[in-house]
Order: C-alpha cells, then sequence, then structure tokens
C-alpha cells in the first residue's frame, strides 16, 4: 500500500506578461490556482509581489508582473508543477523554493507591491486634506475690506458732481478768454481813433499855418515915365 507523503511548504514566485496581468487579472489567478490544484497543492497565501522591468526580454515580454504564492505540496509533485508552468501560455516562468523554515509571519510580510498601494491610497487620502487646509489657509490670509467712510460734499465731491464742476471750470475760463478778447479789441478800437484823432489834429494845424503865413503882393511896376 502506498503511504500518503507529507506535505510541505513551498514559496513560488510566478512571472506573468504585465499586459496581460493589468488586461486579465483574474484570469492570470485562475491559471495558476488551477496548476496547483491538479497537483493536490494546497494554497496557503497568493497575490502580487511587485512589477518591474526584465534585465531582457522573455518570450518577447520586457516587463513582468511577479506573484508570490506559499503553498503546500508533495515534494514529487513540483516538477509536476514546474512543466505545467511551460506548456501554459499566461505564465512566463516560475521559480519554486522550499520555506520549511518559514513562519506565518514571514509569509504575511508586506510586498513591494503592497507597500505602493499603501503609498498610493496615503497619497489619494491626503489630497482632500491638503485641498482643504489650503482653502481656509487661503480664507485666513484673505484681507478683510475695511468699512468705506461716506464722504461729505465739501470733502470729497461726488461722481455727479465732479462733471458739473469741470464744467463750470471749463465755463469760466471760456468767460474770462471773451472778455480778454473783449478788452484787446476795445483797446485796439481806442488805439485807432486816437491816431485818427492825431491825424486830424495835425492836418488842422497845417491849414491854419498856411492861412496866417503873408501873401506876396504883386510886385510894382514901375514906369520911366
Amino acid at each position: 500500500m502506498e503511504t500518503m507523503a507529507e506535505k510541505k511548504l513551498y514559496e513560488g514566485m510566478f512571472l506573468v506578461d504585465s499586459a496581460k496581468a493589468a488586461s486579465d487579472w483574474d484570469g492570470v489567478n485562475a491559471a495558476i490556482k488551477k496548476i496547483l490544484d491538479r497537483a493536490e497543492a494546497e494554497i496557503v497565501s497568493i497575490g502580487k509581489w511587485d512589477d518591474r522591468r526584465l534585465a531582457y526580454d522573455i518570450k518577447r515580454t520586457s516587463r513582468g508582473t511577479y506573484l508570490l504564492c506559499y503553498f503546500k505540496a508533495d515534494g514529487r509533485q513540483i516538477q509536476s508543477i514546474e512543466k505545467a508552468v511551460q506548456l501554459t501560455e499566461n505564465i512566463i516562468r516560475v521559480l519554486i523554493l522550499s520555506t520549511e523554515q518559514m513562519t506565518q509571519e514571514d509569509i504575511e510580510k508586506e510586498t513591494p507591491a503592497g507597500k505602493a498601494e499603501k503609498e498610493k491610497e496615503k497619497a489619494v487620502a491626503e489630497q482632500p486634506q491638503e485641498a482643504e487646509v489650503s482653502q481656509q489657509s487661503n480664507q485666513q490670509e484673505a484681507p478683510v475690506p475695511e468699512a468705506e467712510e461716506t464722504p461729505t460734499t465739501e470733502e470729497t465731491p461726488t461722481t455727479e458732481e465732479a462733471p458739473a464742476e469741470e464744467a463750470q471750470i471749463t465755463e469760466d475760463a471760456k468767460a474770462a478768454e471773451d472778455v480778454e478778447q473783449a478788452q484787446e479789441a476795445e483797446q485796439a478800437e481806442d488805439t485807432e481813433k486816437l491816431e485818427e484823432t492825431e491825424k486830424t489834429e495835425e492836418a488842422g494845424q497845417v491849414e491854419e499855418v498856411k492861412a496866417e503865413e503873408p501873401q506876396e503882393s504883386d510886385p510894382k511896376v514901375v514906369s520911366d515915365e
């Protein structure tokens, strides 16, 4: 009678195409579980370990996603598991190691992918808080508008009075200019009249002088008789 072999704890690192893992994550997990089920293995844990660029292309794949799986299986089934991986298209490679000395704490240790996911969730959660703090800070820094003093009629003219005052100033300036022009015209007219008067007086004096001059008598003719 064949005795049942004791199952040991193994660590399996499965490598799949990152594009395939991103587009059909459930399908990739299902393919790994199917292979282990055929080998009568008991899955302890399975999850994404990390997503990395490969040192060289494998089956035309330059970037791969690693899935870390802990399972218990008969040591004689390990070769069948590795052969099944080589025949499937969903899995590129697998590395299986015996981990009998590994504790449950080691198995549950956080993976690089888990750390990255937590940091991403933390950053997303902090964004609304930062936005709220920034908004509160802006509200606190915003200056409070001071109450405007009501201008008196004497101190500050109103919007309606300002154009009226400007119009009054313009009108006064125009009136002053008109007065100045009228004065200049009046002075010019007086000057002209004065000149005409002076000319008239000079002409009268000349005529008087001519009238006062004695008229020479006709020369007397002396007869020889």
